[in-house]
């Protein structure tokens, strides 16, 4: 018998739900647009929700390292979380680093009703950002295996959204995304 957590869809909404997945390098902006996307949808009357990667790696990943193998283990939990709330209906924003094209490609095939969104920095521009100190911690091998620095970021090669966020303003970038999700929640229904 299938997982009922899994396949239940009770709220009847099944074809409002989308997981947006925002990706890129500490500091290229993806929690700012997130936010930013997430206050234009609900302004929209929809139902979204923010899955922060930061926030689940404190409390629903604490318990991973950032080795290549607990990494595609955060990105699969929180996969799995996206999709139950995509089958129910609801419009998900997730703003992750999510560095491996394999684990991301793994969660939009799980999931299906699934837009990548690459926020695309520079290294140069999210290391002179650099909001949390990371970068410079990193730089003085304080950090090993730091996303950009001493391990690879893989950018996605066919992302369905790409936001210059060194370039274009926050408005531009936001609704970039949010024509996307309305492009494709209208092309997604069902016909009457």
């Amino acid at each position: 018998m299938d997982d009922p957590i899994a396949t239940s869809d009770r709220s009847g909404t099944a074809n409002e739900g989308l997981t947006v997945w925002f990706t890129g390098l500490s500091g290229a902006g993806k929690t700012t647009l997130c936010n930013a996307v997430y206050s234009a949808l609900l302004d929209q009357g929809r139902r979204v929700e923010i899955l922060d990667g930061d926030a689940l790696r404190r409390h629903l990943s604490r318990d991973l390292s950032f080795s290549k193998e607990d990494r595609d283990e955060n990105i699969r939990r929180i996969g799995f979380i996206a999709d139950m709330l995509t089958r129910n209906g609801i419009l998900v924003l997730v703003a992750a680093i999510s560095p491996y094209r394999a684990a991301r490609d793994e969660v939009r095939q799980k999931i299906g009703r699934f837009l990548e969104v690459f926020v695309d920095a520079p290294l140069s521009v999210c290391e002179e950002r650099d909001p949390k100190g990371l970068y410079r911690k990193a730089r003085r091998g304080e950090l090993r295996g730091f996303t950009g620095i001493d391990d690879p970021y893989e950018e996605p090669l066919l992302p369905d959204v790409r936001c210059h966020t060194d370039q274009e303003t926050l408005e531009v970038s936001s609704r970039k995304v949010v024509s996307a999700v309305a492009d494709y929640l209208n092309f997604s229904r069902p016909g009457p």
